[in-house]
């Protein structure tokens, strides 16, 4: 009776250790993720490629509405047509001709204008290179969690984007920024999005792993612009830009749409190109990955004893319903509010449990870097078990 109870305390403390190194396995091992970036680059200079100038501060309403900040967004523009002397509206840009939404208000914040828009510095704020006088505003402060955008729009051709006319970007220079940034544990995952002709040709040197990449145009093709603005005098908007711009319009930072919606939305008749993707070296079935992993915010849960209602996905669905989004309205962000069911409240506040779950949450929210302290727990535990084993023997 004595062995077999032995052997049934034996096997009982043989699950738990196999249980207990399995999460410290995945502790040690996974890198969460745990935020969002946008580097956003309009390359272009000149009153006639207004329209880039458009694309870029197109996708920084998008990403800003979907919930990334303005800190972790790095905006370059070229050039400034809000105030060109030709804009029959000045301080305003626009990407509809029917003039609704302005770009170009109070709350854009551009962190490279003009001539700082460079290949140099475009290199410096991927790879993390820049000299001691620039500010924490103009840096990439992304880490090996960290889930990056890089939008860039502008004239490209053969495994080339211009900057502003006067330089190159090439294809094996963006693709030894991304390595240094991979080898320096600066993402965790990136999105390279290209709106240029021949798009496809910037990504052919690429070998990061971790790495997803769409452009607008094949080699050979061009990209369009997408209608003329006859008060501007000029086109406003791409062709690729206008179609991602009309699929992002329908969702807000709830919803759980697809990378593969996303590429599926695109329709080689209207673009007048074929929109391409690189997949090879992204090891995830796009199928799974929501959109916002990338163009949206990661949301941070705070544990407090006040009662909050969640944002389902049925209320989203109904939020949804009532925007009846368009391309020229601004999808507003609904936060999290205060339950009204006095049930539901009453069951939050006197449920014992629950207050004892927030307690500790609350306690290890002060706790600095509580990933070590469960390893060392975890390596604390071995002799305590093997300790336990010998008496009961």
């Amino acid at each position: 009776m004595r062995n077999v109870l032995f052997f049934s305390k034996s096997a009982t403390w043989l699950f738990v250790l196999v249980v207990v190194f399995s999460a410290a396995d995945d502790v040690i091992g996974f890198t969460m993720h745990t935020n969002n970036w946008a580097v956003l680059v309009c390359t272009s200079r000149f009153w006639f490629n207004y329209r880039h100038m458009a694309n870029t501060l197109s996708l920084y309403r998008t990403v800003k509405r979907l919930g990334i900040p303005d800190e972790r967004i790095i905006l370059m523009l070229a050039d400034d047509m809000a105030c060109n002397a030709r804009n029959k509206y000045p301080a305003q840009v626009f990407n509809n001709e029917n003039h609704k939404l302005n770009l170009y208000g109070d709350n854009v914040e551009v962190d490279y204008r003009g001539y700082e828009v460079t290949v140099e510095n475009f290199m410096r704020v991927l790879t993390g290179r820049h000299e001691n006088a620039v500010p924490r505003s103009k840096r990439l402060l992304s880490d090996e969690g960290s889930h990056i955008l890089i939008y860039m729009t502008g004239h490209g051709g053969d495994e080339f984007l211009k900057f502003q006319d006067n330089e190159e970007l090439q294809s094996h220079d963006l693709a030894d920024a991304v390595k240094q940034m991979k080898e320096k544990k600066r993402f965790k995952e990136l999105l390279i999005m290209v709106d240029t002709c021949q798009a496809a040709t910037l990504f052919n040197q690429l070998s990061s792993p971790g790495v997803l990449a769409i452009g607008s145009s094949m080699k050979g093709e061009n990209s369009y612009s997408h209608h003329l603005d006859s008060d501007v005098g000029v086109s406003v908007v791409d062709r690729f830009t206008y179609h991602t711009l009309a699929f992002f319009e329908k969702l807000n930072m709830y919803d759980n749409a697809s990378l593969t919606s996303l590429f599926n939305s695109y329709n080689p008749r209207l673009l007048m190109s074929t929109a391409y993707y690189r997949t090879d070296l992204y090891e995830r079935k796009l199928n799974e990955v929501p959109v916002t992993n990338f163009f949206g915010s990661v949301m941070e849960t705070i544990h407090t004893d006040s009662a909050y209602r969640v944002f389902s996905r049925k209320r989203s669905k109904q939020f949804e319903a009532t925007l009846e989004p368009s391309e020229e309205n601004v999808a507003m962000s609904v936060g999290q509010k205060e339950t009204d069911d006095p049930i539901i409240k009453e069951q939050q506040i006197a449920c014992p449990f629950t207050r004892s779950i927030n307690r500790i949450h609350q306690k290890m929210d002060k706790i600095p870097n509580p990933d070590s302290w469960l390893i060392y727990g975890l390596v604390l535990m071995v002799p305590m078990v093997a300790v336990s084993s010998w008496f009961s023997h």
